[in-house]
């Protein structure tokens, strides 16, 4: 089938549309005929337990990199990543729709990650905290976890990576997410606003724009941006800093917005999950390192890596839970830990090391 060229029309509009309404036939029978076959592949796994026994997270990276790579346009890579990301969704959600716990109330920006990555045929589980996120996975009352671990502006979120000094989750994925953030209130108006409520991160993230257009606001830090969202419709001398969809949902119009302080603002967020899974070609893995308490072990512990020429991401420092003055290092390298020069660093690491807990290896986020 032809496609349209740029330049004088070539087609009618009467034509334009019967294509169109062509193509949509074309799609609704492809779309049709891949959830008949992901049905087939639930059959060939056999009887299985529930919906997070078919999901797989590196067959879902390595599918949506395809869609990347044949990618021509004028549709983004981004757009074509969620109509797929989408359509995987329904097709899993025929067995049983995944629970997906995430930080809530609805609204956050932690539930955009979770759609982002799992699709809206997943079932959603608004949490009251980050700490009850984990604890509901562990207990299997959710499928997965999403939580936030860290900001371009910001840097990390300390209760998450605290929650891994004692849990046993794996991290199975993570979702970057470009965070927007809009201020928002009853009354839509500037002048009525005395104080904004806020998560403490979202206040950082916008506190040049709130010294400079609400000088004299009180800033209320609250445990989400969907709460600031959810109290700020109660007053209108009050108002929120939170993302669109929190001021869809509760009934907040727009005042200002962007007003995040840098452009490039990304919340990067991770994927909690019961077990370890195979690579997908593109991978992270996330280690805890308790270092011994002798002079150079840091460096003992770092030297395997670039012996072995594995990618050092991220290190990040924390107190040990347990031991005065000593310190846990989280630790993110290029790589799965299945890979061979990955599984010989960690091997050599492990001499200079009190304890190497490998906390997950996950393929890295798809747009």
């Amino acid at each position: 089938m032809s496609k349209p060229t740029a330049g004088k029309p070539k087609f009618s509009l009467a034509e334009a549309r019967e294509r169109i309404d062509a193509i949509d036939r074309n799609i609704q029978g492809l779309i049709a005929e891949r959830a008949q076959w992901a049905q087939q592949v639930g059959k060939a796994k056999g009887a299985l337990k529930a919906a997070v026994d078919y999901y797989r997270p590196e067959r879902e990276a390595q599918v949506l990199r395809r869609v990347v790579d044949r990618n021509e346009g004028p549709l983004s890579n981004e757009e074509m990543v969620r109509l797929f990301r989408e359509i995987m969704s329904a097709c899993l959600a025929q067995q049983e729709p995944l629970k997906i716990g995430f930080l809530g109330p609805e609204g956050t920006f932690s539930e955009q990650a979770a759609r982002k990555h799992f699709g809206h045929s997943s079932h959603g589980l608004p949490l009251g905290s980050i700490e009850e996120v984990f604890q509901e996975v562990e207990a299997g009352n959710a499928d997965f976890g999403v939580v936030p671990v860290e900001n371009s502006g910001q840097g990390t979120i300390q209760v998450t990576l605290d929650m891994f000094l004692t849990s046993d989750l794996k991290i199975c994925g993570e979702v970057e997410l470009r965070v927007h953030q809009y201020l928002l209130s009853r009354s839509g108006r500037v002048e009525d606003i005395e104080r904004v409520y806020s998560h403490p991160q979202s206040l950082a993230q916008c506190k040049s724009w709130l010294r400079q257009h609400l000088p004299n606001a009180e800033r209320v830090p609250v445990s989400s941006n969907a709460e600031a969202a959810r109290r700020a419709r109660n007053a209108d001398d009050a108002a929120a800093i939170a993302g669109e969809s929190a001021g869809l949902v509760y009934g907040l119009k727009p005042v200002a917005g962007p007003v995040e302080d840098r452009p490039d603002n990304t919340t990067r967020f991770l994927v909690l999950g019961r077990e370890l899974f195979p690579p997908s070609g593109n991978d992270r893995t996330s280690v805890l390192v308790f270092v011994k308490d002798q002079p150079g072990a840091l460096a003992h512990v770092l030297g395997p890596l670039a012996e072995h020429d594995v990618t050092m991401n991220r290190i990040e420092s924390r107190p040990a839970h347990g031991r005065k003055w000593q310190y846990a290092f989280f630790i993110d390298i290029s790589g799965h830990v299945e890979d061979e020069a990955v599984r010989a660093a960690l091997e050599e690491m492990s001499p200079f090391a009190r304890r190497i807990k490998i906390l997950g290896s996950y393929p890295v986020a798809v747009p």
